[in-house]
């Protein structure tokens, strides 16, 4: 199982915070902080996953055990992959499969990259809910739903055209009360006289 998905740039700023595993937030933030101080300090050249046997995240129907006291067969693991400023971090249990989850980070990245064009860190902060949309076409519940790049863009793309057709048709007077008959479009004098119609018309 998945535990949780991050995303922090290399000064420790989380950009994404995904936890498929209920956690209260100070520990979920304590665990975060935990994961970066782990993977900051590791050199460049080295594994990109570790165990952390230090990281408790408690299975279903159990609760959060004290540090220090793991339950036997509990190996949690860290994944992670380092891209420019940002490291993408997978923390899994031991049923996964450390190298079938680099090529997960590999398909979100390239996933978002279509999203966004080369995404980079300022997409991910003014975009977190396309970032979250991305992340939950490939994962559902901690458990892997689509590798395949095709399909997740085309889902992604999919709901964005729906978005886009939803806010259009929500205020369906806006187009045409705010176009002033027989005026030029995108004259200042135009476009205030249609604004203060509109007004009018849902009554301010």
């Amino acid at each position: 199982m998945i535990h949780a998905v991050l995303i922090f740039n290399t000064h420790g700023k989380p950009r994404l915070s995904k936890f498929f595993t209920p956690l209260p937030p100070l520990v979920q933030q304590s665990l975060i902080s935990q994961i970066f101080s782990l993977i900051s300090d590791r050199p460049a050249g080295v594994c990109n996953f570790l165990d952390a046997p230090d990281l408790v995240f408690p299975t279903p129907g159990s609760t959060i055990v004290e540090k220090g006291k793991r339950k036997e067969g509990d190996d949690t693991r860290v994944i992670y992959r380092h891209y420019a400023t940002l490291y993408f971090v997978f923390v899994v249990d031991g049923a996964e499969s450390e190298l079938g989850i680099l090529d997960l980070i590999q398909v979100f990245v390239e996933s978002l990259d279509r999203s966004f064009e080369n995404v980079c860190e300022l997409d991910l902060i003014f975009h977190f809910d396309e970032v979250h949309h991305v992340l939950s076409e490939i994962i559902q519940g901690g458990l892997v739903l689509e590798t395949n790049i095709n399909e997740i863009s085309a889902c992604v793309q999919a709901a964005s055209r729906n978005r886009k057709a939803s806010a259009a048709s929500s205020n369906p007077l806006i187009p045409s009360v705010l176009v002033v008959p027989g005026g030029r479009g995108g004259s200042r004098g135009g476009s205030a006289d249609g604004a203060r119609r509109w007004l009018t018309s849902i009554g301010v």
